[in-house]
Formats: C-alpha cells, structure tokens, sequence
C-alpha cells in the first residue's frame, strides 16, 4: 500500500555544500541543524579534504530564515542525536583527530545554543544507528575508529528517568556487527534495519558487506529477527520517521553502485520501504523527489525533516526537505 506522502522544501542550509552527518532536533520549538562534514574544495577522489564543523543553525518557523546561534563545543559529525523534552541529546561521532564518547545536551535560549555534558558512551563511536523507545535511549554498532575494519556488535541504553546512572550495556541482536543501520523505535520497541558490516581488503583498508536483515528488540523480552527488508539500505535518514504504525525507510544505498566511480554515481534509490510491526510485513510506499543518506531525521511541527546529507558519495546538499501525510478531509 503506498503512502501518498507530500514532499516540500524548507529554506536551504546558508552554507553553499551543506552537511552530511550534522546532528539535528528540536529545542524550544525550534529546528536545530550542527556539525556534520563536507568537502568545500576538491572532492574526495580529487584529493580533497574531509572538513568538520562546529556550527549550530537555528529554524524557528518553516517559513522563516536561518539563524545561527554559537557553536558546538568541537567541530564534530556522523554521531546520533535524539530529541527529548529537555532539548537534543547529542551523542558520540567523529572529527579529524577521531572517534568520541562525548555525549552532551544542545538547549537554546535567547536564540542562542547552549550545551550541558551528560555521562559519555562506554567506547568512542560514530556511523551508529539511535532511537528512543519508551523513556530509554539505544544506541546500536557504529565504529570505533575512523580505520576500524570490523563495526562493533554493541547495544548502550541510557535511562532519561535516570540519566546519571549513565550507559548500560545490554545484549546484542543475533546478526552480524553493523554500522550506518537504520534505528527506530513504535510500540515501546527498538528497531534495526540493514546497515553494513566491515572486512578487511586484500590493501588493509575497510571494505562493506551490505546486510540485509532486520531486527526488533522489547525490553523484558529480548531481540527477535523480524522479515528482511525487500533490498539493503546503507545510511538512510535515521532514526526512522513512524507514519500510520509503520517505520519508514527511506531510500538508502542498496550497494548497487558499489563499484561505480564516484564521478559516474547516478544517486541513491528514492524508494520508501514501509515496515509494519503488527504484520512483520515490508511494503513498497512512493518514492521520495530526492535522495539522501547520512542525515538524520527530525520530527518537527507534525513532519518529517531531512536537512542536508549526502546525494552522492562525496557530494553533500544544502537543501532540507520535509515531507508528511495530507491533512485528512
């Protein structure tokens, strides 16, 4: 069954490459887009520099223009950040020196960007997936170092009813380690979709083994392998927005293009994969005007945003999109 979903564009990022990886929330109301990585001079395969950011971007209203509102306490990208009543949770990622543990809360007030250390992760740690499910965030895989050739098999919960007690680690899913998976969270349960485990290559470097599972985990009663996605999805916006009880994947890289030059990539899948928890049944649900990966997304106003990521490998976008179903008749 598809979704008639409706796509529209909120003002554009006011940096000219836009972000992949930034993390992004609400705080007091307001949409909130910082950090994240691009390359504003050559590309990747060109020699160019990866460059991370400390900047915090501010949207009050969707009709309004950006502000900025001071900056993170490092440049720093490619971790997880969740919203909570109390402002965004930013959690571990990376920066040119590494991976880390931090963990902080970003608040705003007087328009400008505030932020408070909370207990840092058990290890440093990016590319993971986070949701929040009940009043707990989880934290599942990622990497620990920007060489690693294996991804972590790691499961971190923190309390918000009890955050000082700081991060437990529970039992893993029973698949494979993963890193760039989908996270999600309906129905008190935690969800992860795809993602990528590591090898090393014949050169020593990190080559991919697209996964192509899923997962749901419910406090009490453990994990369960659930139905496997219809193809794999590598760094699709996470966490998963919910709409009418189903997750949403939304589009992802399939690893079709794995062995494209990156000049010649033709852009990641538009296809929406709607999961249904009641039916442990996938489903086909539109396609998306663009595609991006490596870009969180935020519920925001009753929508969905998407601000920024990358539209191929090595190119980011300064655009953000929103998307929600039509108001009901």
């Amino acid at each position: 069954m598809t979704l008639s979903l409706q796509w529209r564009p909120l003002p554009s990022i006011p940096d000219h490459e836009g972000f992949a990886s930034p993390f992004a929330g609400v705080a007091n109301g307001a949409l909130v887009v910082a950090g994240g990585a691009n390359f504003p001079g050559k590309r990747p395969w060109e020699g160019g520099t990866k460059i991370w950011y400390d900047s915090v971007f501010v949207l009050e209203k969707p009709d309004g223009a950006w502000k900025t509102a001071g900056k993170l306490p490092r440049p720093i990208g490619y971790g997880v950040a969740l919203t909570t009543a109390q402002g965004i949770v930013c959690i571990g990622g990376s920066d040119s020196h590494g991976h880390h543990a931090d963990v902080f809360l970003l608040t705003l007030a007087d328009e400008k960007a505030a932020t408070t250390p909370l207990p840092p992760l058990p290890q440093p740690c990016a590319n993971m997936s986070g949701a929040i499910a009940g009043n707990t965030i989880y934290i599942a895989g990622g990497i620990a170092t920007p060489d690693s050739t294996t991804a972590l098999k790691t499961l971190w919960a923190l309390d918000l009813a009890n955050v000082k007690a700081g991060w437990r680690e529970l039992e893993p899913w029973p698949g494979r380690e993963r890193m760039l998976a989908t996270a999600g969270s309906c129905d008190g349960s935690f969800f992860l979709f795809g993602g990528t485990a590591l090898h090393a290559g014949a050169d020593g470097k990190p080559e991919r083994e697209y996964l192509h599972d899923a997962f749901r985990y419910t406090p009490g009663q453990g994990w369960r392998r659930i139905a496997d996605p219809p193809r794999m999805t590598v760094a699709a916006p996470s966490p998963a927005p919910v709409v009418n009880g189903r997750l949403l994947v939304l589009g992802g890289d399939d690893g079709a293009q794995i062995h494209t030059p990156p000049p010649a990539h033709r852009g990641f899948p538009r296809g929406v994969l709607a999961y249904d928890p009641k039916t442990d049944a996938w489903s086909a649900a539109g396609e998306m005007p663009v595609a991006r990966v490596t870009v969180p997304c935020v519920e925001w106003r009753g929508r969905f945003v998407i601000p920024n990521g990358e539209m191929k490998p090595g190119i980011r976008s300064p655009e953000v999109w929103t998307f929600a179903l039509p108001p009901a008749h």
